[in-house]
């Protein structure tokens, strides 16, 4: 696969980050955005001024967008927390992998010692996997923290990853 990974311009870029999105979002499945709160909502959800995104593509054609940003502020700044989606058509190609590892060096490159995931629907289990296999562990569970539309209340998890 010939995935570039390129950061994001706020206006210049928020249609190809919410085409993206939109099928997650639109889902209510593993994203705690407002499922009927658009293009705003989305992107407001997904990238928030503390949030770097970036863009995987291949020929020119996004196929997923990740985000980093501090998981606090202060004392808590050197934990980071990332965010990851991969277009439906690209699913299963390896994107999801990609972004991660990307994610993973910016995050080293950018002196943040350990990465978390505050809030991974249990139902996600191929995200789950994806990021266990890259050393994460599920280090606390949310007993029924999340609405999924089909599943009914379900469990979210923590997860960690020390960068050092």
């Amino acid at each position: 696969m010939g995935l570039q990974m390129r950061r994001a311009q706020r206006g210049a870029d928020d249609a190809a980050v919410w085409e993206i999105l939109r099928p997650a979002v639109e889902s209510g499945e593993t994203f705690c955005a407002d499922p009927a709160g658009g293009q705003a909502g989305g992107l407001a959800y997904f990238w928030p001024e503390t949030s770097q995104v970036w863009i995987a593509e291949e020929g020119g054609v996004p196929l997923g967008c990740c985000y980093l940003r501090p998981n606090q502020t202060g004392g808590g700044a050197h934990v980071c927390n990332a965010g990851y989606c991969t277009a439906p058509a690209a699913l299963g190609r390896g994107v999801a992998r990609a972004m991660l590892a990307f994610s993973l060096d910016e995050a080293r490159r950018q002196g943040y010692r350990a990465m978390q995931y505050n809030f991974v629907v249990e139902t996600n289990t191929r995200a789950i996997a994806t990021w266990q296999r890259a050393g994460f562990a599920i280090v606390g569970r949310l007993p029924a923290a999340f609405r999924h539309p089909r599943a009914g209340y379900v469990d979210a998890l923590v997860m960690y990853k020390s960068l050092v």
